[in-house]
């Protein structure tokens, strides 16, 4: 079989407002600009003071040192701190010259004597004590964030931390969804008779997004080869990968692997051993890699999901871009048989401190109740005649869980 990564090409890289950047794949490693913090620092409410001044202090021979006055966050002090001197500082205020130690305020008390203001202290203090040292937390030059990464909250602080305005990230790779059926209506027209609503090509929008592409055309076409054909045409010309659900089975009307050969494709694979999705295809046409997906909604999910998604991460250079594959319980009982690997649709939870995978609703291709709820795959090898509940089983989680890099060989090869 032919390995659809093999067609990965590089991604391209665009600069972005960081408002806008949540969500997205940095293009570029994220590289400390400064030490953090890049002055040395208080990280309490206290007095600066040199630590030598407190030799020899405690309960009972406690040291009065002058206070000079007071220094709050975000000030610049131009003093400097000398035996028998402290000043009171703020929690992140800049720590002055000659000064070595802060004493939490909490631990000291502040008297008057003759005009003068002078902090008791009670213990001694030793050198660099309370203080946030220049590069503490970060030293100019480090690599904080990888290339590949997904932008989240936390990535967005130390964006702006360290002056990261505008940044680099991977331009969302721009996916074209086709779907094919005769019987298909838009989700707002009337029911008909002999007709269904077109779930499958919003259900691969929200797919498309959350794997980090974007969706630039769409098309809903008859079940006639001329159409198909035109349609899969113009979706060559504006986008970086083809997604079509329906038309992949074997009846009279089922034209895609027809459309793949009027237009030179080139066959990667023509179905596979696996349930639901048993129809998925794929194809290449001048590097564009274009998927044939089941027009059943949940073996059109499986499908995206274990083959599309995947290569649109690879676009987006993500280090992991296959579903993570966890260890869980069996809810409940699945007493079907699997001549092929099944993935069932299930939602993992945290039962008693036990990860325990329950199956939903009723495990068919064409089913969408069971998308409804699913955070994850039950994967049920070939072969087997069924499993009870409490036994062991592997999962695949979906969503934005971060993926296991050894799945490429079972995705890529050991169902087709």
């Amino acid at each position: 079989i032919w390995n659809i990564m093999e067609y990965t090409r590089p991604g391209r890289k665009e600069w972005v407002n960081i408002e806008e950047c949540y969500h997205r794949i940095l293009a570029e490693d994220l590289v400390a600009t400064i030490d953090i913090p890049w002055f040395r620092r208080s990280p309490y409410d206290g007095y600066a003071l040199v630590a030598g001044s407190t030799e020899g202090a405690n309960s009972v021979h406690p040291v009065y040192l002058e206070v000079l006055g007071t220094i709050g966050a975000g000030d610049h002090p131009d003093i400097e701190i000398k035996p028998g001197q402290a000043v009171k500082i703020m929690t992140g205020a800049p720590v002055p010259e000659g000064a070595n130690a802060v004493i939490m305020v909490e631990l000291t008390k502040e008297i008057e004597k003759n005009g003068k203001t002078y902090v008791e202290i009670r213990r001694t203090l030793r050198d660099g004590e309370n203080i946030v040292q220049v590069g503490e937390d970060i030293k100019k030059g480090e690599v904080l964030v990888t290339k590949g990464s997904v932008i989240h909250p936390g990535v967005m602080a130390a964006l702006a931390t360290f002056g990261y305005q505008r940044v680099p990230v991977m331009a969302k790779p721009k996916v074209a969804i086709i779907a094919t059926g005769t019987e298909l209506l838009e989700a707002g027209e009337p029911m008909k008779k002999g007709k269904i609503r077109n779930s499958n090509s919003h259900m691969l929008r929200g797919q498309v997004i959350r794997a980090g592409g974007e969706v630039v055309f769409y098309r809903l076409v008859k079940d006639e080869f001329a159409e198909t054909v035109q349609a899969v045409k113009e979706a060559l010309e504006r986008t970086d990968l083809i997604i079509t659900t329906g038309g992949v089975s074997v009846g009279d009307f089922d034209y895609i692997p027809q459309v793949y050969q009027r237009l030179g494709a080139k066959l990667l694979f023509n179905k596979v051993a696996m349930r639901p999705g048993s129809v998925t295809s794929s194809a290449v046409i001048d590097g564009k890699v274009l998927f044939g997906l089941s027009g059943n909604p949940s073996a059109c999910y499986v499908g995206f999901e274990l083959f599309a998604r995947p290569y649109i991460k690879a676009l987006l250079e993500q280090k992991n871009i296959y579903p993570k594959k966890i260890r869980a319980v069996l809810g409940k009982d699945f007493v079907k048989a699997n001549p092929f690997t099944r993935f069932v649709r299930a939602k993992v939870r945290d039962v008693g401190g036990v990860r325990e995978a329950e199956p939903l609703r009723k495990d068919k291709s064409n089913i969408v109740s069971s998308l409804i709820d699913a955070n994850s795959f039950i994967v049920l090898p070939g072969g087997t005649r069924g499993f009870r509940k409490g036994c062991q089983v592997d999962v695949l989680l979906l969503g934005d869980e971060e993926g296991a890099p050894n799945w490429n060989a079972t995705v890529a090869s050991g169902w087709v």
